[in-house]
């Protein structure tokens, strides 16, 4: 990817996530004033543009969106070198995640884990707890129907304070946190900007700007309203263009998602091989070198000595590369694997993002 977000194009557009009201992952329910069922038992939604209608596209269409739109509030669209792109931060930052602690509250009765954030334009640091990571997510992707936020790591409800788990979460919500501060809209969003910023001893300023970002009036249809497009020569795009773009960008998300999901599967049945197929098998020469070294051991002739120790050696190698091979994942494929996590979590969102924008 090339690191700028073009409206349309296939280097991680920013139209982004699914509709509103729809979390990742989960199918549109079929009930609902546009359902109906037929004599037999089965159900089916005749509402053919509802990802269209619950991100408030067709609300704006038909003009019935209205709203005061800040200067704050606008979103910027620029012609880049290969089409429209969101406006770039003027202020790009970072943020760390580091130092995951176990806490607990309610006098020790309930505990959780707390990741401690650093941004580097503001130097502070908070401490966020995955609740206020999934509230966050929900906020972004009910209030930007059109940009892709990817999915954050996967809750667990049994073995949450394991270390291995521990630390890979940490490392999902790292490059879910890279993706966020060096997006042009998510990072400068409000919410987005409480949450890395609002002291964590605060718990009432906390409540006050939660209340505040769910009390948002900019979403749904009046969203679109705060979208300011470049005018003058050059700015207007020719439809049929536009729309064979996008049947191409449609085409390659749906195969880079089928490529992604197979290539996650086949690495990580690899790394499996690698911890437990491989060391054992490599473990297990290792082991029989050694008995043959035991067995030598009981020749106590001095000028076996040397071949004694050689064979001994040769077992210590074999157990050594088995645990090379266990310890290779963390090295390399662990982290592609995170990598296509994120991935997936984009290219599960484009097919409403692009249904939004075909019915617009």
């Amino acid at each position: 990817a090339s690191g700028r977000y073009r409206l349309s194009t296939r280097s991680e557009p920013s139209l982004g996530p699914r509709g509103a009201g729809h979390p990742p992952g989960h199918p549109h329910p079929p009930g609902g004033s546009g359902a109906a069922k037929s004599s037999a038992t089965v159900s089916r939604n005749l509402n053919r543009f509802s990802t269209f209608v619950k991100s408030g596209g067709e609300a704006f269409v038909l003009g019935e969106a209205s709203g005061f739109v800040k200067d704050g509030d606008k979103l910027c669209v620029v012609l880049g070198p290969r089409g429209p792109e969101w406006q770039e931060n003027p202020s790009p930052f970072q943020c760390s995640i580091e130092d995951p602690t176990k806490q607990t509250k309610f006098k020790g009765m309930k505990s959780y884990i707390a990741y401690k954030l650093v941004s580097s334009h503001t130097g502070q640091q908070v401490h966020r707890r995955y609740k206020h990571f999934d509230w966050l997510y929900g906020r972004l992707a009910e209030k930007f129907p059109i940009i892709s936020v990817p999915h954050l790591p996967e809750k667990q409800a049994t073995g949450r304070f394991e270390e291995d788990f521990i630390s890979k979460r940490r490392k999902g919500l790292a490059w879910w946190m890279d993706h966020m501060c060096s997006h042009p809209v998510l990072a400068q969003c409000d919410a987005f900007q409480h949450f890395l910023t609002c002291p964590s001893t605060d718990e009432k300023a906390w409540k006050q700007g939660k209340r505040k970002a769910e009390k948002d009036e900019m979403v749904g249809a009046n969203f679109f309203l705060t979208i300011s497009v470049p005018t003058g020569p050059g700015a207007s795009l020719d439809l049929q263009e536009v729309e064979s773009q996008v049947d191409g960008f449609k085409a390659f998300t749906k195969k880079m998602d089928e490529s992604a999901l197979q290539l996650n599967h086949t690495a990580n049945e690899f790394a499996r091989k690698q911890v437990t197929g491989f060391k054992k098998e490599y473990q297990k020469v290792g082991h029989s070198f050694k008995c043959l070294s035991q067995a030598f051991e009981l020749d106590q002739q001095a000028f076996s000595a040397g071949l004694n120790q050689a064979i001994a050696f040769t077992a210590e190698a074999y157990d050594a590369i088995g645990d090379l091979f266990a310890d290779q994942p963390r090295q390399d494929l662990d982290p592609v694997m995170d990598l296509l996590a994120l991935y997936q979590g984009h290219l599960a969102n484009f097919p409403d993002i692009i249904h939004v924008q075909k019915g617009k």
